[in-house]
């Protein structure tokens, strides 16, 4: 299918809402002077991550638009994720429109107004969602973290103003804090319905047939056309390229490229938090829609293909003072880049990330998919620990950490953190409100401490088993060496604590860690109203895929696992690797008088809610289909036929 190149190079389409227009008789205006935009959307973000659509006609709209912005479109508990807030007996959700960000027309160029020959759209407006009064989404979250945040900065730099003088700047120039934010999304792309085997994407993998190359066919169009369309909505991309997964395309009689399995990445410019986050949705929404267009399906997985590259979404933290006289600076930076790696309120910020992370994490990853991904071996983030850098003048390049630091020694707006354990469908308001929540905390102790930049980098470098005013007595923060390589599994777990493995573990560290968690309440953002409806709802997700979707796509797995060899063409080699393998399926899926299988108890624990059992029984199913697979695989290359 070809995509319609016209549409896409229409430079007469409006594709944001100017902030002076964000208003009844503004939104006239431009719902008048664009006949193409057909219909309105109000976007509420629910606290699984789900943006909400739908389509209200312009005409109705106008006739009711002042009701419409403040709190005319109303929905139920049943339609969006809010467990024990929006309840079957108290379910009513408002939506009220955010004019803080940008509105975007999202364009269906598979549907033309005849009227006009342009595409078809319908005008987003990012909203909060409010039950009781209370504002209670991911976007509301967010917002109102970032608003406690820099008041809690303000009163900080009022009580010690030493450290905004270090910097240069007296409290009176700033006119405002801000909080930016940027990610970089990857994603696999196919044609629909291909199967490769694991062992060439690996292969091709560690060849690095892949890394960087140069995109071919209907994928370079497509990529290209997605960077041309974020453009104009402002995204200021900065590079779209493959990333380490896929093999080679074959060519088709026609020219055309089949069999399209690979890897890519696209990044734009960094924002305001709340502006990236609701970027992304955006970005995601184009991306799959334009490759859709050239016949392409995009996947957004953490881990769509076992034993290959994962999916990250690398997001990125900085805070600046945005100065009276237009000067910016950047508040992470020390006041000489040669003499310190941060200043004060960085170390405190990648402090209070780090030693809370335990917390942060369970809003970071918190599905199947995104444990799957987060295994050794694969450039996934497993250990709570940072780099920043080997001395000064070398940056962190260090890709199996948590957390770096990136600066650049010659531009001190560059200095800011990565966080590299979100992937595509981490809820990154959720995600950025709790890594601002931790960094508070550090912020507060470092501020506060009397300590200098030495001192707190001294802290931070810390070994196990050494005293720290602020950071844990037996645990590791830094590290420049590659943990996979420098640290075998038992010591990784001793010194930078042992990651959970499931949903069930990442979500028991809200009780597990209680100060942890009330560092991430102390603003009075991320409440523990939120968090309890938040963890319900990542409970209800994981244990409905379990049930409904893994159980049974390992049932057909294990079934797909049938005897191959016959007296004729099987050796006692072969027999014995069968005999290992069927008592493997027997284990998971044939249940016995008196014992049942591992399938149907993992079931079982899930009717009786004993969610621990549920997740040792996961982990445990986990090991033995890898196990399968891997004998499985050895079995079949010993067949002649």
């Amino acid at each position: 299918m070809n995509a319609p190149f016209k549409s896409f190079s229409n430079e007469n389409l409006l594709y944001l809402v100017p902030l002076e227009l964000r208003n009844p008789k503004g939104l006239e205006q431009i719902l008048i002077e664009n006949p193409q935009i057909k219909f309105v959307s109000l976007v509420g973000v629910d606290l699984g991550g789900n943006d909400t659509d739908e389509k209200i006609p312009v005409s109705s709209f106008l006739q009711n638009v002042e009701e419409f912005l403040s709190g005319g479109i109303q929905t139920d508990g049943s339609s969006v994720v809010l467990p024990k807030i929006a309840t079957l007996n108290n379910g009513k959700v408002d939506f009220i429109t955010d004019p803080s960000v940008n509105w975007f027309v999202d364009y269906n160029y598979e549907h033309m107004d005849p009227k006009t020959d342009t595409p078809i759209g319908t005008l987003r407006i990012p909203s909060f969602l409010i039950h009781n009064g209370h504002k209670v989404d991911s976007r509301s979250v967010l917002a109102q973290t970032l608003e406690r945040s820099k008041e809690e900065l303000n009163k900080l730099f009022i009580s010690h103003p030493q450290f905004l003088r270090e910097l240069g700047i007296n409290a009176d120039e700033i006119e405002t804090i801000a909080f930016t934010a940027a990610t970089e999304l990857e994603f696999w792309v196919r044609t629909p319905g291909i199967k490769v085997e694991t062992e060439k994407l690996s292969t091709s993998q560690i060849l690095h047939e892949q890394y960087w190359k140069r995109t071919k066919g209907a994928v370079r169009t497509a990529l290209e056309d997605s960077l041309i369309l974020l453009e104009k909505y402002g995204f200021n991309p900065e590079m779209g390229h493959k990333e380490v997964g896929g093999i080679k395309a074959t060519v088709c009689g026609d020219g055309q490229f089949n069999d399209i399995m690979e890897q890519l990445e696209i990044d734009w410019k960094y924002a305001g938090a709340l502006q990236a986050a609701d970027n992304e949705i955006l970005a995601r929404i184009i991306i799959k829609e334009v490759f859709r267009l050239y016949g392409l399906e995009v996947v957004f997985m953490a881990k769509p293909i076992e034993g290959v590259a994962g999916s990250g979404e690398h997001t990125h933290l900085s805070i600046a003072a945005k100065l009276k006289n237009g000067v910016v600076k950047n508040l992470f930076a020390p006041a000489d880049l040669k003499k310190d790696y941060m200043s004060l309120l960085g170390w405190g910020a990648l402090m209070g990330i780090l030693k809370n992370y335990e917390t942060i994490g369970a809003f970071i990853t918190a599905s199947n998919d995104a444990f799957n991904r987060l295994k050794p071996g694969f450039e996934a983030p497993t250990c709570i620990v940072a780099s920043i850098g080997h001395d000064l003048n070398t940056p962190s390049r260090n890709r199996t950490v948590l957390a770096g630091l990136i600066r650049d020694l010659d531009n001190p707006l560059a200095t800011r953190f990565e966080v590299r354990s979100p992937n595509p469908h981490t809820n990154t308001y959720l995600a950025i409100a709790a890594l601002l929540h931790g960094a508070m905390d550090g912020i507060n102790y470092a501020l506060s401490s009397g300590k200098s930049t030495l001192e707190l980098e001294k802290e931070f470098s810390k070994q196990p088993g050494e005293n720290a005013a602020y950071l844990e007595k037996e645990r590791c923060y830094r590290s420049e060496d590659d943990v996979f390589e420098s640290f075998n599994a038992d010591e990784r777990d001793r010194i930078f604590a042992k990651p959970p493995a499931t949903v069930w573990e990442t979500l028991q560290c809200f009780d597990r860690y209680p100060k942890k968690t009330e560092a991430l309440t102390k603003m009075d953002a991320l409440t523990s109203k939120i968090i309890k409806s938040y963890r319900q709802a990542m409970i209800i997700l994981w244990i409905t895929e379990l049930r409904d979707r893994i159980i049974p796509d390992n049932m057909t797995l294990v079934r797909g696992f049938i005897k191959r060899n016959d007296n004729l063409n099987g050796t006692d080699y072969d027999e014995g690797k069968w005999r290992e393998i069927q008592q493997l399926r027997v284990e998971l899926l044939q249940d016995r008088q008196k014992r049942l299988s591992l399938f149907s108890r993992i079931r079982e624990a899930i009717k009786t809610r004993d969610y621990q059992l549920v997740s040792d029984l996961q982990l445990e199913m986990t090991a033995k289909m890898d196990l399968l697979k891997v004998k499985y695989q050895e079995y079949m290359r010993n067949l002649l036929s």
